[in-house]
């Protein structure tokens, strides 16, 4: 006999109080036993009976295995919600806004059918995995002759058809190819090349110079410098001459020029 058949002769059959140890069928929730219920009593989810469905799930509870509290309080809390339908299925039915009734079992109705969606696309998901575990794939194996293989030209082929007029063709379309590869304004731009100024040769310059003129605009020195480089490097060397007393800076009035003068004696 069944597990099925066990239960089905226990709760249906009424061979309870004979004594006879049975075995139920183990359910994955209280959700899973309630659709159980339904299509074993071939009945519509929409319209579910609920006095009797209430009546044969709380016959199962009662034989349950009560070892595990965790699992009885699931099926315990499902079992006070159809006790409570139940009730309320007695009692005159509550009008919604919509001046329609409202049915007690909607909520319940509702679990169900989303219960059984994800109980089939889990059977579905299982099924795929069993048979891709069945699916065995074998790599390319290629003869190194095979890959060596190389089909012979027809040069005959090949040629067929054309001209000179065709080369001629061909050739300009490589050309006009080739031209606009060419970035019309970075292909002008010359090659940059990293430009050295060392600092010590440029304190030095700076000292002479401010020797020879001693006293001089600072514009104006910045000015004969040859590049950018030239005169971040001058203004270092001036920063570091001043710092050593060689050198001062004046400024005879606000916003006017800055005049370098030598404190070294000529």
């Amino acid at each position: 006999m069944t597990d099925e058949e066990t239960y089905d002769r226990q709760v249906f059959g009424g061979t309870m109080g004979t004594g006879i140890p049975v075995k139920l069928e183990v359910f994955e929730g209280p959700l899973d036993l309630l659709l159980h219920l339904i299509d074993k009593n071939k009945i519509d989810i929409y319209d579910i009976p609920i006095v009797e469905i209430t009546n044969q799930y709380m016959e199962y509870i009662r034989n349950m295995n009560k070892e595990d509290l965790n699992i009885m309080s699931e099926f315990l809390v499902m079992a006070a919600t159809l006790l409570d339908i139940k009730c309320r299925m007695l009692l005159p039915k509550e009008i919604n806004e919509d001046g329609e009734e409202e049915d007690p079992r909607k909520e319940l109705v509702e679990q169900l059918l989303q219960y059984k969606m994800y109980k089939y696309m889990a059977y579905e998901l299982k099924d795929r995995q069993q048979d891709a575990e069945q699916t065995i794939f074998r790599k390319a194996v290629i003869p190194d002759e095979v890959k060596a293989y190389e089909e012979p030209v027809d040069l005959d082929r090949l040629l067929e058809g054309l001209t000179l007029s065709r080369l001629n063709e061909i050739f300009r379309e490589v050309l006009r190819r080739q031209d606009n590869k060419i970035d019309p304004v970075r292909s002008k731009f010359g090659k940059i090349e990293k430009e050295e100024v060392p600092l010590p040769v440029k304190l030095a310059y700076v000292e002479q110079y401010a020797r020879t003129h001693r006293r001089f605009d600072f514009r104006q020195l910045l000015t004969e410098q040859k590049s950018k480089t030239h005169i971040v490097v001058t203004f270092l060397a001036i920063l570091e001459l001043m710092k050593s007393g060689v050198i001062r800076a004046v400024q005879e009035e606000t916003c006017g020029e800055i005049l370098i003068e030598s404190l070294v004696e000529a």
